[in-house]
């Protein structure tokens, strides 16, 4: 599918390219890492506090630049596809293995996507549907009530990517990514076995929107029941139960044509109240009187 000229352009002007246009190559060292705060002086109450960092006084100053605001009802279908997708980054990718009701396998990435519950454990995934026509996987769980879930890993990336191509109904992306299918546990849609986090997910619940447009159906949110999970023992931590984010190397979708790898991970503890409860407290009665 050939990209509107608008995006071909950004994606050519991009910073990252070089004079030629050409992107640099893909660097295969690990890109994960742990850091501090950006902000590890930042006390109670301060919100964004300028003088707490370069990276918080830049922010601070960009919002004499304003924001542009949009009704999404009165913005065209594709400005908002872009504009959300781009925005809400970054988004985990659901590689999805499933079965029609007569037994053709598909093999599709979906972004549209997030862990929903740990008890239960849920996830959800959302389909569009184009001109009253469902994606194939869509249509998949809907009939036969399993699927699975599978994480998508850096080495793997355009194999899963090329899952992707409009192809008709009858061909089996298996062959054109070259992945291998190996058996679940206990449904039967197969997992993909190069990657290294896989869930075996029943069919919960689904639920159909209605456009912003018109009165059609443009979209299927469907909420699977996850049964069994298999983790590679490789990306396991020391302790069993953590999966490595640096051994993972899961990939997630941000907007236009472009994944992401996982980054810097930042570790801030999750404040306890009977730890901070009193020295918070003291905050809030102090910004109170303040407001008087």
């Amino acid at each position: 599918m050939q990209a509107p000229a608008r995006l071909v352009r950004s994606l050519s002007t991009s910073p990252s390219r070089g004079s030629d246009g050409a992107l640099p190559k893909f660097n295969p060292a690990p890109n994960f890492k742990l850091t501090q705060s950006p902000n590890p002086g930042w006390k109670w109450g301060e919100g964004l506090a300028p003088e707490s960092s370069p990276l918080a006084k830049e922010w601070k100053e960009d919002e004499a630049k304003g924001w542009k605001s949009f009704t999404l009802k009165e913005t065209h279908g594709k400005d908002v596809y872009m504009l959300l997708t781009s925005s809400i980054v970054p988004r985990p990718v659901a590689f999805i293995s499933s079965l029609s009701g007569e037994d053709v396998p598909n093999l599709a990435p979906m972004s549209y996507f997030s862990l929903l519950a740990h008890d239960p454990p849920m996830v959800g995934v959302s389909f569009a549907i184009f001109r009253g026509i469902g994606k194939d996987t869509r249509d998949n769980i809907l009939a036969t009530k399993t699927f699975t879930v599978n994480i998508i890993s850096e080495p793997f990336l355009d194999a899963a990517n090329a899952c992707s191509i409009d192809a008709p109904k009858e061909v089996d992306e298996w062959l054109v990514s070259g992945l291998t299918p190996e058996p679940s546990t206990v449904i039967k849609p197969a997992r993909v076995r190069e990657s290294a986090v896989s869930f075996e997910c029943e069919y919960f619940h689904h639920h159909d929107l209605v456009s912003n447009y018109g009165p059609e159906m443009s979209n299927t949110f469907i909420m699977g029941s996850i049964k069994m999970m298999h983790v590679r023992n490789s990306v396991l931590s020391p302790d069993g139960v953590n999966v490595d984010p640096a051994k993972l190397r899961a990939m997630s979708r941000l907007g236009m044509f472009t994944y992401a790898r996982v980054g810097d991970g930042i570790d801030i503890p999750i404040p306890m109240w009977a730890q901070k409860g009193e020295e918070v407290s003291k905050v809030i009665e102090e910004k109170s009187k303040n407001k008087l």
